[in-house]
């Protein structure tokens, strides 16, 4: 048996996959040529962000499972999925902590404008505390808008470390245990000195973050996004910033010109690499999972986090 493995995976994945007799089938690269050329004879697959497409799944003979390295599934067409009789599903809440650390990690970066201040330094411009003043966090109010693994991780962050007011926007989560629930998003907005982003992308959450949402936003509030791009209106977000209705923002994601364009010359915005998930611990766990997920469906059983074929 073999599984197509479209983007690196953890060696301890792949190492479980061969105990269990299955031959790790690895793509050069994660082009969907690349992909639709070696799926013929794999019975399982392993992506990620690059997903995998209708013209993937005509061309794969044998599959019967396609698992998402990690919690985002939109790069997979599901319904093409569904046509050819073949099993979705991810791997959620497998690098929720390597998230939520990000996400409290650029909150902070973004208050003391960080990488503005390494990047005045580095270049012998001195003085950048003098020019620029910067936030605190301890004791304001926060905002975070999705309540899984990541979003509920980062909460108790925010509320144990600095004594953070914690609202939540998250509709389809009833039990919030001991936090408060936004009466809206637009209610939150209008409080929060920080939003935080952990909610999937649907069409009703796409630009979310528009010109209208910014400017309910509470002055000088900062916005973390480490869930989806396409949550944020950006050329709205840089227009917030450039007016100072937000007073800087960190972002995980984005979309894929952003850093050569005025986001990425702006010194109130943070682009990371789309690190949430990128430590040595989450990429183990989210390996071993996506295997155990593997293993579950070829054995004819249906994986707990199956996302079609119902």
């Amino acid at each position: 048996m073999k599984c197509l493995i479209v983007q690196p995976v953890h060696e301890e994945g792949l190492e479980l996959l061969r105990q269990n007799g299955i031959e790790p089938v690895i793509c050069p690269d994660p082009s969907m040529d690349t992909v639709a050329a070696l799926a013929p004879g794999c019975e399982s697959c392993i992506t990620r962000n690059a997903g995998f497409t209708e013209q993937a799944f005509t061309a794969a003979d044998k599959l019967k499972v396609v698992v998402v390295h990690g919690a985002g599934h939109d790069a997979v067409d599901k319904e093409s999925a569904t046509r050819h009789g073949v099993l979705v599903c991810n791997t959620p809440g497998a690098n929720a902590q390597s998230v939520s650390e990000l996400a409290l990690g650029l909150a902070l970066s973004a208050a003391r404008l960080l990488p503005a201040a390494d990047r005045e330094e580095r270049a012998g411009r001195f003085g950048f505390r003098d020019r620029n003043q910067t936030l605190e966090l301890q004791g304001k109010t926060a905002l975070v808008v999705g309540w899984g693994h990541t979003g509920s991780r980062l909460g108790k962050m925010l509320r144990g470390a600095l004594d953070m007011r914690v609202l939540v926007h998250s509709p389809r989560v009833k039990d919030l245990g001991d936090f408060e629930r936004a009466s809206s998003l637009e209610a939150g907005l209008a409080e929060a000195d920080l939003i935080s982003l952990h909610t999937p992308l649907r069409p009703e959450t796409r630009h979310m973050i528009n010109k209208d949402s910014l400017a309910l936003v509470k002055p000088g509030a900062i916005l973390v996004n480490t869930a989806r791009a396409g949550l944020v209106d950006e050329e709205a977000l840089l227009d917030a910033l450039d007016k100072g209705q937000l007073f800087s923002a960190g972002l995980d994601v984005y979309e894929e010109d952003a850093p050569l364009g005025a986001l990425g010359r702006s010194d109130r915005v943070i682009l990371a690499p789309h690190l949430g998930g990128a430590t040595e611990e989450a990429m183990r766990r989210i390996a071993v999972a996506s295997v155990e997920n593997v293993l579950t469906a070829l054995s004819g059983k249906r994986p707990a986090t199956a996302l079609n074929l119902d």
